[in-house]
Parts: C-alpha cells; sequence; structure tokens
C-alpha cells in the first residue's frame, strides 16, 4: 500500500489557502473559513495524555496562517477540516 502524500507537502510556506472547519452544535453546524497564506505546519502536543502517542502525549497537526491583513492564525487541523488551495494570493 502506498503512503499518502502529507498535507505538508501539497500545501508548503507561501501557498494561498481556504481553510474550513465545522463545529456541530444542538441547533446546527457553524462554519468559519479563514483565507490567507500558509506560514508554516508543525505537529505539537495537547496538555493530554495519550497511551501510545510520542511521549504519552496527544499530537495535532496546526497551521501557521498569515491572513490578508497581517494577522498570524493558528488553526488545528483535523480529519473534518477542509483545506482548498487557492490560485492566486487573497487580496
Amino acid at each position: 500500500m502506498e503512503d499518502l502524500p502529507r498535507v505538508e507537502s501539497l500545501l508548503p510556506p507561501g501557498t494561498p489557502v481556504s481553510v474550513r472547519q465545522k463545529s456541530r452544535r444542538r441547533e446546527g453546524a457553524l462554519v468559519s473559513e479563514v483565507v490567507g497564506v500558509v506560514e508554516e505546519w508543525e505537529d505539537r502536543p495537547t496538555g493530554s495524555w495519550f497511551a501510545h502517542g510520542k511521549n504519552g502525549k496527544l499530537w495535532l497537526k496546526r497551521l501557521k496562517l498569515r491572513k490578508v491583513d497581517g494577522e498570524l492564525s493558528l488553526i488545528t487541523i483535523d480529519d473534518a477540516t477542509e483545506l482548498a488551495k487557492l490560485q492566486a494570493a487573497p487580496e
């Protein structure tokens, strides 16, 4: 079985992207979208303990994104996150 490419290799730093995340609520899903340029990808531990995780911690993928106004956002990426590569830098 062939390994799938990691998202970091598909969306390297400098790539304009759209990030959509859904939060399920009783009143219906809340959808948020952030548009910006990939600054950095990192795997960071949470404060939670996880039996088979590296160093006994639960590790999550984080995306550092520079928005159009220059603000940096650190976004936790999970299986339900939708990432889309944009053609041109957002304005």
